[in-house]
């Protein structure tokens, strides 16, 4: 019941670092509450997980150290997990921007790293709830945990429990709650890239526009980041691409003290203003000339919400300087203050967690708490949507297994 190593949570960061600990010959116990393994994965992409993306780089992270996790990046790349992928055989596609697919079925990842696993040693205990997490002061065995099984006790401790998002396939706070029995500072959790809930005021004049879906781009005053993809409208507030994106730039603000408004930019790579100028003589009404660019129902439905019945019912012609300019900056910049978010359960992933000034970023582990390690969600690193959590599952999971 004595390991070198056990790892706590049989998802993406902890099969990678038992893997490669127990590649070291690391004698290795992998915990996990569930009895399934793996389940974010099986249910991620549409059931072909989206496990990379081309272009990762710490730019496309938030955390209260957004520096945090270039070491671990720069030394398990995207490149690397790719050729584990090609190595096996497993084939994959490339979708919009950079997002890198299965063809069949993420259980091809699930099946892949399980494999790692089992060739080197890896010990698995699922279905396995843990009572109670002590440390000695024996330098062999630091922790002993009680647990459903039995008693384990090892020397090294990795915490790869995840975050609170989808609690329907068993998120909980467990990590939290441990790296806090340890003195280890946590970041309030959040929902992050989880779409936007609208107050009943704000959501009643847009209930003609629900169900409308934008090509648009997104920003949140505060982030220099913004997003060009799908917005939709729906009878709770927005969502669609765009938004989980600015999402979690909107809940970053609220570490702050902030609530800014959503800005939507409804005509992105268009200079709405000179646009509009071009056709300022015509005889056309407004929510027509909209219907260039955008769905027809939504341009008459905003332009009655916004402009009002002098703008809506008069040819541009008609309308002066001054309404034209509101008119463009309205579609430039469309701004909507959100009441929250939807949650957890609707949440791709969790928005801070255990603090990185509290971890090495080139071992993982706790400074204060010598041979504890966290990765993956539970740490304060967060991707954008598009493969980017899982890479950082991959980056910090092996960073982890080569020093636990």
């Amino acid at each position: 019941m004595n390991f070198d190593v056990i790892i706590i949570g049989a998802g993406a960061a902890g099969m990678m670092c038992a893997a490669q600990a127990g590649r070291r010959g690391r004698r290795v116990l992998l915990i996990d509450h569930a009895e399934k393994i793996g389940e974010r994965i099986r249910i991620s992409g549409g059931g072909r997980c989206n496990f990379t993306n081309r272009t990762v780089s710490a730019e496309n992270y938030l955390s209260q150290n957004p520096h945090f996790c270039r070491s671990a990046l720069a030394r398990f790349s995207q490149y690397d997990f790719i050729a584990l992928l090609e190595k096996r055989g497993i084939p994959y596609h490339e979708r919009e921007h950079g997002q890198l697919f299965c063809d069949e079925s993420a259980q091809d990842i699930i099946d892949l790293l399980q494999d790692a696993c089992d060739d080197a040693g890896v010990q698995w205990a699922t279905g396995c709830a843990i009572a109670s997490i002590e440390q000695h002061q024996d330098q062999t065995q630091r922790y002993s945990l009680a647990t459903a099984h039995g008693r384990f006790s090892c020397n090294a401790l990795v915490v790869a429990t995840g975050g609170l998002s989808i609690p329907q396939i068993g998120a909980s706070p467990f990590g939290y709650k441990l790296a806090e029995q340890f003195g280890l500072p946590v970041v309030p959790p959040k929902p992050a890239l989880v779409p936007l809930a609208l107050a009943p005021e704000t959501l009643l004049p847009l209930k003609p526009l629900a169900g409308a879906t934008l090509d648009a781009r997104t920003h949140c005053a505060g982030s220099e980041s913004s997003f060009r993809e799908n917005v939709l409208l729906t009878h709770r507030g927005l969502s669609g691409p765009a938004i989980l994106q600015i999402s979690s730039y909107w809940q970053m603000q609220e570490y702050r003290g902030k609530r800014p408004p959503i800005e939507i930019d409804l005509l992105p790579g268009l200079d709405a203003g000179a646009w509009l100028a071009e056709h300022q003589q015509s005889k056309l009404l407004l929510p027509n000339l909209l219907a260039e660019h955008l769905p027809r129902r939504f341009a008459h439905e905003w332009c009655a919400l916004l402009a009002g019945e002098k703008i809506l019912s008069r040819p541009l012609a008609e309308l002066g300087k001054r309404d034209i300019e509101g008119v463009a900056a309205a579609l430039k910049g469309w701004a909507l203050m959100p009441a929250g978010t939807l949650g957890y359960a609707k949440a791709e992933v969790t928005l801070g967690g255990v603090s990185t000034d509290a971890l090495s970023s080139k071992t993982m582990e706790a400074k204060a708490a010598p041979g504890l390690y966290f990765i993956g969600e539970v740490v304060d690193v967060t991707g954008w949507l598009g493969g980017y959590n899982f890479q950082w599952a991959w980056s910090s999971g092996w960073v982890a297994g080569q020093f636990a």
